[in-house]
């Protein structure tokens, strides 16, 4: 089986991203369906061995294609810009944010010249990016601004469930305003799209509800009557295979039993909160409409633990075997 080559930038060196990612990469299984390449620094990765108490060899390459890809050994271009006497470890820094920002400024430049085939991302920290001047508050602003890309469209999966949603970072107040029809109408149609580009054909949508049991027509709100059923009708005119609004309560169940094929969420928490009640590590985020699939773990730098060796790599495990499912069907349909 050809192995899609992963990039992984290697996160907030301060952070738990260089722990999760040499614990992932001593794993047998991820070697099995992908060839992972660090993009990062060889002291931070060296330090991250040291807190997990492994022993794996680092293999610093100019490119990805020169990677040996087996186990026991972390292909990795280092980018060396860390002075590890300087960093501080669970701390805020402007370095650690700067060389956060370096590490996925690389890896985008990899995946745009087909030198990778997708990419899975570590967590970074908004505060050390602010510290270090950089003009953006996280992970999907960065790829936005280096790609040139307009309002990426967040999925996250866990098991059979996916979740699109309709706003991310912004007050719920702000969020209600969103749902408006043109909205709705507008990201069901990108949600079959990114479904298509993902390989799930003919894919079933399925609404969410905004109010209590979805307004009770009216009773407990007027925003499905006025906005999100008109929003349906118009795309089920159009032939697209959506239904809703099904109340928020119970539709993230049923997509999970297999009902639908996704679920489009009108806010950040409603399907951040049902994603990760289902599993909370092993919960991927895929940011869809950029030139290149990228997955993320579903988490933060934990600075509580960095350093410790007791951070969890299975979410950066399930980001990589995520990037590995589609990264072949997506760069196909991205040719076409």
């Amino acid at each position: 089986m050809d192995r899609p080559i992963i990039g992984i930038p290697m996160g907030d060196p301060a952070g738990i991203g260089p722990e999760i990612v040499v614990k992932a990469l001593n794993r047998e299984e991820v070697y099995k369906i992908s060839k992972p390449i660090v993009i990062g620094d060889r002291d931070v990765i060296s330090n991250a061995m040291k807190f997990c108490g492994l022993d794996l060899n680092i293999n610093v390459v100019e490119s990805p294609q020169k990677g040996k890809y087996i186990k026991g050994t972390i292909d990795l271009i280092d980018l060396n810009n860390i002075d590890i006497d300087e960093l501080e470890i669970g701390k805020i820094q402007a370095i650690a944010g700067k060389a956060a920002f370096e590490y996925i400024e690389e890896t985008v430049k990899l995946a745009l010249e087909k030198k990778i085939d997708a990419i899975a991302t570590t967590p970074i920290n908004k505060e050390s990016l602010k510290a270090a001047n950089i003009p953006y508050i996280g992970h999907t602003e960065i790829l936005e601004g280096l790609t040139n890309t307009s309002n990426p469209l967040t999925m996250f999966q866990v098991d059979n469930l996916r979740v699109f949603f309709l706003s991310r970072h912004v007050s719920l107040r702000q969020a209600c305003d969103l749902v408006t029809e043109e909205r709705v109408y507008d990201y069901i149609k990108r949600s079959k799209e990114a479904l298509e580009v993902l390989g799930i054909r003919d894919g079933k949508i399925a609404v969410a509800g905004l109010n209590p049991h979805s307004g009770e027509h009216g009773l407990f709100g007027d925003e499905e009557v006025k906005e999100i059923e008109p929003a349906i009708r118009r795309a089920q005119e159009e032939g697209i295979d959506v239904v809703g609004p099904v109340p928020a309560d119970s539709v993230f169940y049923f997509a999970l039993k297999g009902a639908y094929d996704a679920v489009l969420s009108l806010y950040h928490d409603q399907g951040h909160i049902a994603t990760k009640m289902v599993d909370f590590e092993r919960t991927v985020s895929i940011t869809n409409n950029l030139p290149f699939l990228r997955t993320s773990v579903d988490h933060g730098t934990a600075f509580d633990i960095a350093g410790t060796g007791r951070a969890s790599e299975v979410s950066m495990v399930e980001a990589i075997k995520v990037a590995a499912k589609y990264a072949f069907n997506f760069n196909k349909q991205n040719k076409a």
